[in-house]
């Protein structure tokens, strides 16, 4: 009987990319001359797609593209290499891996930055795929990333788990009918995702292999 396929979120889920994305953030804001939020305020953008995050702020779409195109600048120089990987996370893809689990990310932040970030991870070799938004925007949703990544590997949703720290991870799970997983030592945390219906909450990275074990 082969093993499900597994779905990793990026960011709060393998990496703690805080400093990275709100320093892009708060750069484009500055360059727009638009007030910054404050630092827990930006912490909450931390999931959702940056157009879902700027729009509120900004009001108007053409100034939402061009905040975009500021927080990919900064974030092709700079705001890649600003993240940590958390304690453990290595471990547990490496010991998934081993045990015949298929693995893949699925992430909001835009696809050849993610593909980027793996690449530099010592685990990054273990995913199967990688797959995240587009950098127009046209696909950024989770429910939709979700999909694209069960056609890309053919996978039925029945045979895989979603695995991440934010409510649009479990919602995007529920959306297919799929199994998922609430992390804790993201960015979401415990309310959030009960409220958005977490079928399991695990606390650290080594309670994920207990869980598929």
């Amino acid at each position: 009987m082969s093993r499900a396929t597994l779905f990793f979120d990026l960011d709060g889920t393998l990496i703690d990319s805080a400093v990275g994305i709100t320093r892009c953030i708060a750069h484009a804001l500055t360059q727009l001359e638009h007030p910054v939020p404050s630092e827990e305020e930006l912490r909450g953008w931390i999931g959702p797609s940056l157009r879902t995050s700027f729009m509120p702020l900004l009001g108007d779409p053409a100034r939402v593209e061009v905040a975009v195109e500021h927080y990919l600048e900064r974030f092709e120089s700079h705001g890649w290499l600003e993240h940590q990987v958390y304690d453990g996370i290595g471990e547990a893809i490496e010991a998934l891996h081993a045990d015949g689990y298929r693995l893949a990310v699925v992430t909001a932040k835009n696809e050849p930055h993610a593909r980027r970030i793996l690449a530099h991870l010592p685990f990054g070799h273990r995913f199967e795929e990688i797959v995240g938004a587009t950098v127009d925007g046209r696909l950024s949703h989770k429910a939709d990333l979700i999909g694209e990544a069960l056609r890309r590997l053919g996978a039925s949703p029945d045979t895989c788990w979603m695995i991440g720290d934010r409510r649009m991870d479990i919602e995007g799970a529920r959306h297919h009918g799929m199994r998922n997983v609430g992390v804790l030592w993201g960015f979401g945390g415990e309310q959030e995702l009960r409220d958005a219906g977490a079928d399991h909450l695990v606390m650290s990275p080594a309670r994920l292999g207990q869980l598929f074990g």
